[in-house]
């Protein structure tokens, strides 16, 4: 606990969607959160809504900039001294739609830069602390995506970096078990945000087909995140997947 007697928590892409939804819930169920994202406006309108009694850091930091990760966790460690939970939320789906022949290394960079190497920036950046900090330990929970399960047509940058992150959550469980350091990861699908927000007007099927598929509330998600930051070290929520119930998913192709 800080001095202030809340857990301390930071959250990436925190702007919107999900990273909003479980800043929002985490901030409610009274911890401190720091939230960060590349653009600030977001982030304050993630503060305001929390509520004028939240504790809320508002952190610009763009995860795949190695020197913006260190300057985020070094303000978090100024204001609060400790560190109990990582949300590793930042990512991007990449160009949409786009054949796999036709994909630029640009493009395939940009996706593995945020998803991937940004996840594991953030993930040594706050193993770092949890390890060096006393009482030591801390959680860090990922966020997959059933893409780490099954990919779409046409995602094979995201689906490939989304795969890597369960290797990144595996590896870091291991890791961290001298050091009470816990991580799982929580994969979501469907949730409804500004990067579902095709799903709800029709996205290319395995069978080539188009459908509109069924979306969830974020806040149903942010609702898991927030039980598995609040369990004891001793236990941890390894892997769970939360998805809008009649999505094609069991039986995807």
């Amino acid at each position: 606990m800080s001095s202030r007697g809340k857990k301390i928590a930071v959250v990436t892409g925190a702007g919107s969607g999900i990273g909003r939804s479980v800043a929002l819930a985490l901030a409610g169920a009274g911890w401190s959160v720091a939230v960060a994202g590349r653009r600030p406006e977001p982030l304050e309108e993630t503060a305001r809504a929390a509520g004028p009694e939240a504790d809320v850091l508002c952190v610009r930091a763009d995860v795949s900039d190695p020197d913006d990760v260190t300057a985020l966790f070094a303000a978090v460690r100024a204001r609060y001294g400790r560190l109990d939970l990582l949300f590793n939320n930042a990512g991007t789906f990449g160009p949409g739609g786009v054949p796999l022949e036709d994909i630029t290394y640009e493009a395939w960079c940009s996706v593995v830069d945020v998803n991937l190497t940004g996840a594991f920036l953030c993930a040594q950046a706050a193993f770092r602390q949890m390890k060096e900090q006393d009482p030591q330990g801390g959680r860090i929970i990922n966020n997959g995506s059933i893409s780490a399960h099954v990919p779409r047509p046409n995602s094979i940058a995201y689906t490939a970096t989304k795969h890597a992150m369960t290797g990144l959550t595996k590896s870091l469980s291991l890791d961290g078990r001298p050091y009470r350091i816990a991580c799982g990861q929580i994969d979501i699908g469907n949730a409804a945000t500004e990067m579902t927000e095709r799903m709800q007007t029709g996205i290319l099927q395995a069978n080539g087909q188009l459908a509109v598929e069924p979306v969830m509330d974020a806040a149903d998600v942010a609702r898991t995140v927030l039980h598995m930051a609040e369990l004891p070290l001793e236990a941890n929520v390894q892997f769970a997947t939360v998805m809008a119930t009649a999505m094609p998913y069991i039986g995807r192709g």
